[in-house]
């Protein structure tokens, strides 16, 4: 019998659906549709001017257009210790840093770097859609733990220990979260923090959403909140989302000098150093103001208030308001299994999945369903978009799903 063409580890990883999404209605408008897209988590915004110059001058200079070390450039792994204790209180040498191809890799090479086939993590459900992946293709085992609207899309210690074996090594930590933009008080982020520690688990962080919170609730790095955990915690991290960087793919993780120098390793044999360029442009991020987001904030915070707004209006939908991130998850599950029209007939979409391809096909908005989070019932909106575009796609919105019967 012939081999398949395609290992059993690949061909068991899904498509990162949000991706999948945005390029569905990328192409749409390439051919001249008019799509709303709310599926990825891009700011609209142009990365700052400073920035970008940085990164200009940084191509003509001939030593950043050779190798540089696979971990990252001496000056940058500095900066993002400096910054990182400047945001968070967290205090890192530069060695305890890997800057990777984007926060992705941070992903993968942490999980790889830590697990071995069987070992489990608990993954706080709804999850960003990469996360399970990694942890599959790393050989561990992700534990989902779900926490709906009714408690804020926020687990709980009692979830947790439910969850726990004697294979679970890492508890896996984010807030602000994608895709709910559910954001823990310090109280939690420590109950949390405190429990992880007591059973000796490792705590993999993702914080790229930092700087995003709204309504005066602050952010809480576990990390810095719970000493207790010692150095059992890895820190994940990028300039994508801060700075409106999403395309310049330049990442890092933070955590013990041997976990990073085994993760280091690891990406010196899959992809060696980030280019240069970017890395540059990182630098100049991390070292400089957080004006940017302090601007794009605004933006955020008005757009919060009239997606939850108009998700709101539409009966059948209820959109808690998020504290953090850019992105709402509207509970749709009262609207599964109505009767909705159609260019093909009356048609009732059993699943959120079903009623995402529906809404895109019928008035061409782009929305993730709950499915590349977790379970059906969900719709994960974007509202890191324009103003206008945004108004438009709710009053698609409101339109079509006000017709259900």
């Amino acid at each position: 019998m012939s081999a398949a063409r395609i290992s059993q580890r690949i061909s068991a990883i899904a498509e990162s659906a949000t991706l999948a999404v945005d390029a569905k209605a990328k192409a749409l408008k390439a051919a001249g549709r008019p799509v709303i897209g709310f599926g990825a988590g891009e700011p609209d915004f142009p990365t700052p001017g400073y920035i970008v110059q940085a990164a200009i001058e940084a191509a003509s200079q001939p030593k950043y257009h050779r190798y540089s070390p696979a971990g990252g450039l001496p000056e940058l792994k500095q900066a993002i210790a400096d910054k990182t204790f400047r945001d968070s209180g967290y205090q890192a040498a530069a060695s305890q840093v890997l800057v990777t191809n984007g926060g992705k890799q941070a992903v993968y090479n942490t999980f790889a770097t830590l697990l071995d086939p069987g070992d489990e993590v608990i993954v706080p459900t709804p999850f960003w859609t990469t996360y399970p992946e990694a942890i599959r293709l790393a050989g561990g085992v992700p534990v989902e733990v779900f926490a709906g609207p009714e408690q804020g899309y926020l687990v709980t210690v009692d979830q947790l220990e439910a969850a726990l074996t004697e294979r679970t090594k890492i508890l896996l930590f984010v807030s602000p979260s994608n895709p709910t933009g559910a954001v823990y008080s310090p109280e939690q982020v420590r109950e949390i923090g405190q429990w992880a520690a007591s059973k000796g688990l490792w705590v993999v962080t993702d914080e790229i959403y930092e700087h995003l919170t709204y309504d005066g609730v602050p952010f809480t790095s576990i990390a810095t909140a719970v000493p207790e955990l010692g150095d059992k915690v890895v820190i994940l991290n990028g300039v994508a989302k801060t700075y409106a960087m999403t395309g310049w793919r330049v990442g890092w993780m933070i955590g013990p000098a041997d976990v990073i120098k085994a993760a280091t390793n690891l990406q010196s044999h899959a992809t060696s150093n980030v280019s240069n360029i970017p890395q540059v442009a990182a630098l100049a991020a991390v070292s400089g103001p957080l004006t940017a987001v302090d601007e794009m904030k605004v933006a955020f915070d008005r757009r919060r208030k009239a997606i939850v707004a108009g998700l709101n209006a539409i009966d059948g939908v209820d959109c808690p308001t998020p504290k953090g991130a850019f992105y709402v998850y509207a509970d749709v599950r009262a609207l599964l299994g109505k009767e909705f029209p159609s260019a093909n007939g009356p048609v009732r979409p059993a699943t959120s999945a079903e009623l995402a391809a529906l809404i895109l096909d019928e008035v061409e908005v782009a929305v993730v369903p709950g499915e590349a989070f977790g379970p059906s019932g969900y719709l994960r909106l974007s509202y890191a978009l324009g103003d206008d575009d945004l108004a438009t796609g709710v009053g698609r919105l409101q339109d079509f799903l006000g017709k259900a019967k």
